[in-house]
């Protein structure tokens, strides 16, 4: 079921072109490798109440258990009206163009989704029917969800995620400015994913620094994760990992060689698990440890990107560059 990195090297591409003409100023691409829940976003802390117990009674905790199950309603509702989820659950992919050997270009605008037979065995026939639900899916997070969702629907997203916000004190916008900072805003992926010419080309020649995501999430859901909490203007669908089933420190291998190594590229890991910080430790890339904690030392708000780059100067050594000064 699942492929190696090499099989899709025509999608899921190297980049090494593009790095070395990003590093051509002499400065190094930095790919920054975030974790989702309790990272990016909190949610399991929310409906567990464990990020409650951390304020010490300061916060209403029946208010964030409440927030969390909208959230995971709203989640499920989308999963299943709108990303195939009820069909795919079974069939989880470490990322979305893993199948896409399977995928014949096939024009999809007719396709009968429901009625096309998909079932187990995962034979080849089966593969490129879940290789056209993975191209609608790339679509669909591509245009983004108020291409389809109705006016009522996305109030009820907007007024969610600002409830949030608030309650959290911030820690949702604090991640999308610091990714904006990071990715500068550049989403070229929106020319259309079942576009031959859309490849990792087109992205990173736009963008010199990149952001990935690895999350121990199931790819469909945690795909919808990334647009409902607004992530997607920042992290393209080719650059969500899910490690579900292969583990982090896979993930993180596919991800070095599909960007390379060398003086020109280095890499960082910003999460909140044992499993991640592992992983980043056996591959000697620096870990930013995070947590919701009042009085953790890495949180949102309050980390920077000037904080990470400190942390891949103890790996990397310094890099001394007045532009690079001026971006942080």
């Amino acid at each position: 079921m699942m492929n190696k990195l090499s099989d899709n090297s025509s999608t899921h591409c190297s980049l090494t072109m593009e790095l070395s003409t990003g590093a051509s100023n002499n400065r190094p691409t930095n790919v920054y490798i975030w974790d989702m829940d309790e990272t990016l976003i909190l949610l399991k802390s929310l409906l567990d109440g464990t990020y409650v117990q951390a304020f010490g009674g300061l916060k209403d905790s029946r208010k964030g258990i409440e927030i969390g199950k909208l959230w995971e309603t709203q989640i499920l509702q989308i999963c299943d009206d709108h990303f195939f989820y009820e069909q795919i659950e079974d069939y989880n992919e470490p990322f979305l163009l893993a199948l896409n050997e399977f995928d014949d270009g096939k024009d999809l605008s007719d396709y009968d989704f429901n009625n096309d037979g998909l079932s187990f065995p995962c034979d080849d026939s089966n593969r490129r029917k879940l290789a056209y639900r993975h191209r609608a899916i790339a679509d669909k997070y591509t245009k983004g969800l108020r291409n389809f969702l109705d006016q009522n629907m996305i109030k009820q997203w907007d007024d969610l995620y600002m409830l949030t916000d608030n309650y959290t004190d911030g820690w949702l916008s604090s991640g999308r400015a610091l990714l904006d900072q990071i990715s500068g805003r550049t989403k070229a992926a929106t020319s259309h994913p079942s576009s031959s010419e859309n490849t990792c080309d087109d992205i990173v020649m736009k963008c010199q620094d990149i952001n990935v995501l690895v999350t121990s999430g199931s790819l469909i859901p945690s795909l919808v994760k990334c647009i409902l909490f607004l992530l997607d203007d920042h992290i393209i669908y080719d650059n969500v990992y899910s490690s579900w089933e292969v583990g982090k420190l896979q993930c993180f291998s596919w991800i070095r060689e599909r960007f390379g190594g060398g003086p020109s590229v280095r890499f960082c890991v910003i999460g909140d698990g044992m499993e991640e910080c592992e992983a980043a430790e056996r591959m000697c890339w620096p870990f930013v440890k995070m947590d919701f904690r009042p009085k953790a030392p890495h949180r949102l708000p309050g980390l920077t990107v000037r904080v990470i780059q400190h942390y891949m100067e103890v790996i990397y050594g310094p890099f001394n560059s007045a532009d690079d000064e001026k971006e942080l």
